[in-house]
């Protein structure tokens, strides 16, 4: 199921959106890449429910067009759609992950309820055989390393947690600890080989974390201090950094540290009338981001300080506006969503300019429904934000925005 589907499940309000950036949580700043003045505006029918760059020539998004699957890639000249392999019945990809021009994969399901796994050698995509255990299994997160090294984490159709790895030959499913009766993972950070964690919600009610050591997969004890909390994103830097964040069942804000001990739980910022966070990034030991909404219907952005994390003021447009998605580099960060209910709104743009956030002028199609899902940046001058238009209708389109250092297009 898409995106748009999992928000009939009450998964966006109080917004808490499938995370569609493994990839995305585990962005950190690359090298500046030379700006283009190119229009790289984009619309095809279709949903795109995750990006991946891995410089200023090479990005990719994923998602679906009617029962097929979508994919479109930026070339540093415009976004051209590539052919991509389909199954009968729906096809949907959710997150999307490259480690350069001739490395990237694609996650998601099929129809029939099984896995569904594409990679791009540099020429095509090609389907890979992957794993599918049970009778509805689906896979929401994927990030790579190098061409040698993946992992892409789900849940499978049996209620119980499933994670993928790629050895550089196939993909074969790894143990993975599930302790509740309906496990799900949604988000994956790899910063090595031998580390990498996956978050999500225990059937129990409680958050979920488990950590790769090289060996193994295991569970890893998180704090949880309501009934029915769940974790969205988790972003990594290195051996002793990692954050995570979602919400409490009580509709409070939830973030979690890893100290390379052990996870606590940080005091965070929660609004009067409650709070979710649906995304991360870190950059520095000093500083991280973590976004979202309030219950009230506000924006919300919390900032990492090095000390503590502080509400920092944002731009809340009138129409109930939610961020799903940020991405950051050294010198600067954007949040992205969208204003209005779900598939009747309009995008959402918001930079941090090393000072204060500012409402960006957003391109947003007249059709109404306009949402943006996730971002990704390499630098302080590219930066992409995919999402759709007109969600509801019959007929969605896909819309893709480009940072080119001065305006969106």
């Amino acid at each position: 199921m898409r995106t748009a589907k999992l928000a009939t499940l009450g998964v966006r309000i109080l917004p808490v959106p499938l995370l569609v950036a493994g990839a995305l949580a585990g962005i950190s700043p690359a090298a500046a890449t030379t700006r283009t003045a190119v229009a790289a505006s984009f619309t095809v029918s279709g949903v795109l429910n995750g990006v991946a760059a891995s410089s200023g020539r090479n990005a990719w998004a994923v998602g679906d067009v009617g029962s097929q699957t979508l994919i479109v890639h930026w070339t540093g000249r415009a976004w051209k759609r590539v052919r991509s392999p389909s199954t009968a019945g729906f096809n949907g990809l959710f997150a999307v992950a490259t480690t350069s021009v001739r490395n990237a994969w694609a996650v998601g399901s099929t129809g029939s309820g099984k896995t569904s796994i594409l990679r791009w050698n540099g020429t095509a995509w090609k389907r890979v055989r992957s794993p599918s255990p049970g009778a509805n299994d689906t896979l929401f997160g994927v990030a790579a390393t190098s061409a040698t090294r993946a992992w892409a984490v789900g849940a499978s159709g049996g209620g119980k947690t499933l994670i993928l790895r790629w050895n550089g030959v196939a993909w074969k499913q790894v143990r993975s600890p599930s302790p509740g009766a309906n496990d799900t993972l949604f988000g994956v950070a790899a910063t090595s080989a031998t580390r990498a964690w996956a978050v999500g919600a225990s059937g129990g009610g409680k958050t979920l974390i488990l950590r790769w050591n090289g060996v193994a997969w295991k569970q890893v004890r998180s704090p949880s201090p309501g009934a029915n909390d769940t974790l969205f994103g988790v972003a990594a830097t290195s051996a002793t950094r990692a954050w995570a964040v979602g919400a409490t069942g009580s509709g409070k804000t939830l973030i979690l540290r890893w100290n390379g001990v052990a996870w606590k739980q940080v005091p965070g910022p929660s609004p009067a009338g409650g709070g979710v966070l649906n995304g991360v990034a870190v950059t520095s030991a000093g500083t991280a981001w973590a976004v979202g909404a309030t219950g009230s219907g506000k924006t919300l952005i919390l900032r990492w300080n090095g000390a503590a994390w502080k509400q920092v003021s944002s731009p809340s447009p009138a129409g109930g506006p939610v961020l799903f998605g940020v991405a950051a580099t050294a010198r600067s960060a954007w949040a992205v969503g969208s204003i209005g209910s779900f598939g009747s709104g309009s995008t959402l743009i918001l930079r941090w300019n090393g000072a204060a956030w500012k409402r960006v002028r957003s391109p947003s199609p007249p059709s109404g429904g306009d949402d943006l899902s996730a971002v990704a940046a390499t630098s302080a001058g590219n930066a992409w934000a995919v999402g759709a238009i007109g969600t509801c209708c019959a007929n969605p389109e896909t819309l893709i925005l480009r940072w080119n250092g001065t305006v969106w297009k």
